[in-house]
């Protein structure tokens, strides 16, 4: 007959089958990471010459030039415009001053934007990178043969320091939002870099970002770190890799940049009937009228126009008729920004949002248009205007889906009701009537009745102020107009327009109640979406100049960010349109669609221009005989 068990027998015995379990658990967890990690090890590690967010490149390995440019146009001769304003700084990333036109010109990135791909880059410091499928890092290795101006060579040391001197010294809302989605960056060699992307978010639009990133001298930087930081305004520009460098300057008055005679990018591929000029000039003026005139002078020869009664009335003039001066607009296929009179919805007037939609129905687009802009211009209804991404009428689909997913965050009319577009003015007065009504029944149902001496107040007796920022003499006949129809409507409106540096630090610390501003659109958006409506950055980011932010536009931002496919994105990026449509964060003005240039009869362009660039500064080049027989001729000096 067996021995029967004791309790510390049973006790030994299940302990020893507790660690047998455990053991074999733990056997389990240890094959199961050797695993996952021999799969990541195995994981395909694709080499490329450059990198598109969807799809293939246009451009195969080893190509020759970019077809939108002319591999044989002439090198020589001087690329000369104007620029309304001031300028204090040749550093462009300090939050102090306005630094000078061109000043990032002289540095480089990794990769460079093909102008006839949306969301495609080719190598340009970077001769080729390589990353995994699942996008978690990317490595450039870099051309050995890149040197700064001063004969230095750009190292994956100086691109590291460049990654981390911009978390450090950069924009904060650039650095935050960097900070998070790309933890590390490492030099792996004299020439070879690595970047690291956190698995906390979405891997779209990284490789592109740090490929983007531009590239600093780190010895150049070292080598004085008090006075060269990178949030400090500067007149040394520093050292950069790029084709020009800064030749001489006059505070305000003017800026020439020459090329460098030792560009060591001169033969790549991707430089290929590029940078034409031996050097550019830029010519600062107060205003526009001195502006204009300085080029009917020949002062400047080139001019990209901005001004609708410039481009239909001030084009008469001897150069022009004589056909030494060419005027001609030139097809712009990139989606118009989204500017408008925006709100700061810091400010407790903008808090309602029937105020908001008073305001945009006090502004005629119709009258200022024919009145004002000699019919040239279209009215703006989205913030992806003209694409595939934008809102119209009832949400189906896809689209329908992602808006339903918000759930409550979403105001219900946004899924019942067509896309929000501009409304209808009439163009035969300034005051349309009807529409004043309207705003003037939304302003008395927001709580700001009008009092005996015409004003609005509300409960309190707070006056319903808003003074409207500009630093542009060519906005007055277009922004005071809008501003006396806001008088009408019993509101102390006042327009407001002071000087080019006061105007910048206000912009900057959000101080102002309205002004004309806008968001960048993009036809491939991405991580820059946070930067203009993310949550996290909008109390401090330059590019949120409203604002805006909520929970029915971060997770559309999150969806964005991580489509993997062209359907994906578009559906997403309709719904966050439809979103901010509804929003009402600042009244739509107009579009162009095309580029408005004139100039003397010297510069000559590729026949096949691309569809997202114009290349003025970079594509043409000068016929050096037509400019040599406009100076003989006397016509220029």
């Amino acid at each position: 007959m067996s021995r029967p068990r004791n309790v510390a027998d049973s006790r030994v015995i299940d302990r020893k089958i507790g660690l047998h379990a455990l053991g074999v658990l733990a056997m389990g967890l240890i094959l199961a990471l050797g695993f996952a990690t021999l799969a990541r090890a195995e994981e395909k590690i694709i080499t490329s010459h450059g990198f598109s967010e969807f799809g293939d490149l246009k451009y195969p390995a080893g190509f020759d030039h970019f077809d939108y440019v002319n591999p044989d146009a002439p090198r020589g001769g001087e690329l000369s415009y104007g620029a309304q304003g001031t300028f204090d700084s040749f550093n462009p990333y300090t939050r102090k001053g306005r630094g000078a036109l061109r000043s990032t010109d002289h540095f480089e990135s990794l990769l460079t934007d093909s102008y006839d791909e949306p969301g495609s880059a080719y190598g340009l410091i970077a001769e080729s990178l390589e990353y995994p499928e699942s996008q978690d890092w990317v490595i450039f290795n870099m051309r050995p043969e890149a040197v700064f101006s001063d004969g230095s060579p750009v190292t994956a040391d100086d691109v590291v320091f460049s990654h981390n001197l911009l978390l450090d010294q950069g924009l904060k809302s650039y650095a935050e939002a960097v900070r998070k989605r790309i933890p590390k960056a490492e030099a792996l060699g004299p020439h070879r870099v690595k970047f690291y992307f956190s698995p906390d978010f979405p891997r779209r639009g990284m490789i592109n970002q740090v490929g983007g990133t531009p590239v600093f001298s780190k010895a150049w930087f070292e080598a004085d770190p008090e006075n060269r930081r990178l949030d400090e305004p500067r007149l040394d520009p520093g050292i950069g890799s790029g084709p020009y460098m800064l030749d001489s300057y006059d505070i305000n008055r003017r800026v020439v940049y020459k090329r460098n005679p030792d560009y060591w990018g001169e033969n790549i591929n991707v430089n290929i009937g590029r940078h034409n000029y031996d050097s550019i000039r830029i010519e600062y003026f107060t205003d526009s009228v001195a502006a204009m005139e300085g080029f009917k002078s020949g002062a400047f020869t080139l001019r990209q126009e901005n001004n609708s009664k410039n481009w239909a009335t001030a084009y008469d003039f001897p150069a022009l008729q004589a056909g030494n001066v060419i005027k001609g607009d030139f097809f712009d296929g990139n989606p118009p920004g989204a500017s408008g009179f925006v709100f700061n919805l810091d400010r407790p007037q903008f808090q309602d949002i029937r105020v908001r939609t008073a305001l945009q129905l006090g502004f005629n687009f119709e009258w200022t248009n024919e009145s004002l802009q000699y019919g040239l211009f279209q009215q703006r209804h989205s913030f992806w205007q003209g694409t595939d991404m934008q809102a119209t009428g009832l949400p189906e689909g896809r689209e329908l889906e992602v808006l339903q997913s918000l759930g409550d965050a979403l105001d219900p009319n946004v899924l019942t009701t067509e896309a929000i577009t501009a409304h209808e003015s009439s163009a035969k007065r300034q005051n349309d009537r009807r529409n004043l009504r309207k705003a003037m029944k939304l302003l008395d149902a927001a709580g700001w009745p009008v009092g005996d001496d015409g004003i609005r107040r509300n409960a309190n007796g707070e006056t319903l102020s808003i003074e409207f920022l500009s630093d542009q003499p060519t906005l007055d006949r277009i922004i005071q107009p809008y501003v006396d129809n806001l008088v009408i409507m019993g509101i102390d409106a006042r327009y407001n327009r002071i000087d080019n540096a006061q105007f910048t630090a206000r912009r900057r610390d959000r101080d102002f109640d309205m002004m004309r501003h806008g968001y960048r659109s993009s036809l491939q958006p991405s991580t820059g979406l946070y930067q203009m409506y993310g949550e996290e950055e909008a109390s401090y980011s330059l590019f949120n100049p409203t604002g805006v932010h909520g929970p029915d536009i971060e997770p559309l931002i999150d969806n964005i960010v991580g489509a993997t496919t062209t359907d994906e994105l578009q559906a997403n990026v309709r719904a966050l349109d439809r979103v901010l449509l509804s929003k009402r964060i600042m009244v739509p003005t107009w579009y162009l669609g095309k580029y408005w240039v004139a100039y003397w009869d010297m510069y000559k362009f590729p026949e096949n221009l691309p569809p997202y660039a114009l290349g003025f500064d970079d594509l043409w080049w000068i016929d050096e005989g037509r400019a040599a027989a406009l100076v003989s001729s006397g016509a220029l000096r």
